[in-house]
């Protein structure tokens, strides 16, 4: 089963400086029907102004993971990290008992766009943790390049739950394959582009939720790039 969530069915914030669509019930926005999927609680599709950002705030037992599309973000926490995120980077926080951190679009005129995607950790009280790792357009043409999975597997970043994440640069014409195990759902997030799952077109900001399949095949249309979460 697929059931599929439209990009102009997410909830949507525009305060000039970020416009946001939520897949989920975030902030302002509630959907009971929509309070995420699995252990995915959320994906913010974000648009920063350029020298704005998000200041000082705090997060706790959440494993929160940063996807950036276009542009450049800084980042800076209460473990001590800094740095600086750009297209192809996976950053992952875990919240844990509790940290600090800042987010700004550095950059005097180019706008950042941005994955924003929460995970429901293991247990919670986790000692708070910092990764950050690049996988290249190259790594991710025409496969679905694990970035994210419990125990960091291929090079992946590492998050506290039984979930993986996969990213894929499809152009017009390539084929994509993924197995579900019995028992396993997946969630399906077009960061760009335009794909076809099974055979039905999603296009950007399109997600899908998919249980009781064994075989997932994403073709690309257009030139694309979107995110796979096998989940428990």
């Amino acid at each position: 089963m697929i059931e599929t969530r439209r990009s102009h069915e997410r909830g949507h914030a525009n305060h000039r400086w970020l416009d946001t669509h939520y897949t989920f019930s975030f902030a302002d926005y509630y959907d009971p029907r929509f309070m995420g999927f699995r252990s995915l609680r959320v994906i913010n599709d974000d648009r920063v102004a350029p020298g704005k950002g998000f200041p000082t705030h705090s997060h706790r037992d959440m494993e929160l993971v940063t996807y950036v599309l276009e542009g450049a973000l800084q980042h800076r926490d209460s473990l001590g990290n800094g740095s600086v995120i750009r297209p192809g980077d996976v950053q992952r926080m875990s919240a844990g008992t509790g940290v600090s951190h800042s987010e700004f679009n550095p950059s005097r005129g180019e706008a950042l766009h941005l994955l924003q995607i929460w995970i429901l950790p293991e247990r919670n009280g986790l000692t708070p943790g910092y990764e950050q790792k690049t996988f290249t357009d190259a790594q991710k043409r025409g496969t679905l390049r694990l970035v994210a999975s419990p125990e960091g597997r291929d090079g992946s970043v590492t998050i506290h739950q039984d979930a993986e994440i996969y990213a894929s640069v499809l152009g017009a014409g390539d084929r994509v394959k993924h197995t579900l195990r019995p028992g396993r759902h997946a969630w399906v997030q077009v960061a760009s582009g335009k794909i076809q799952l099974n055979g039905a077109a999603l296009e950007e900001g399109d997600g899908a939720a998919i249980s009781s399949e064994s075989l997932l095949e994403l073709a690309g249309t257009d030139e694309s790039e979107v995110l796979l979460f096998d989940l428990a």
